[in-house]
């Protein structure tokens, strides 16, 4: 099972940012997906859930509103579209099928 985050970076407040999870060596498609996050000095958080097949997702009230998960089961590509960005969401990001994590990809929210 290999799970590789990318697109992260610095975003400015109120900026966007589009975060990508590649997943290997499992059957994507039929896997529940999640992102989680980990601010620095503080414990794993989740941030959303989605459907195997896209069709249902969740959110953490933290991000309701302002992030967006979804997923592309032909290239088992995982998603998570950031907007109105804010300092606080400043942490390593992690894709996540309930039974591994990936190596996670750091957002930093700054002016």
């Amino acid at each position: 099972v290999q799970l590789v985050e990318s697109g992260g970076g610095l975003g400015q407040p109120g900026g966007s940012l589009r975060l990508s999870c590649v997943a290997s060596g499992f059957t994507f498609s039929s896997y529940i997906m999640s992102w989680v996050r980990q601010a620095p000095g503080k414990g794993l958080e989740w941030v959303s859930t989605i459907s195997s097949g896209g069709t249902s997702t969740t959110y953490a009230d933290s991000v309701k509103g302002r992030f967006t998960i979804s997923r592309e089961n032909a290239y088992n590509t995982l998603y998570l579209q950031l907007t109105g960005l804010k300092p606080e969401d400043t942490a390593v990001y992690y894709c996540a099928n309930g039974e591994k994590r990936g190596q996670g990809t750091q957002v930093i929210v700054s002016s």
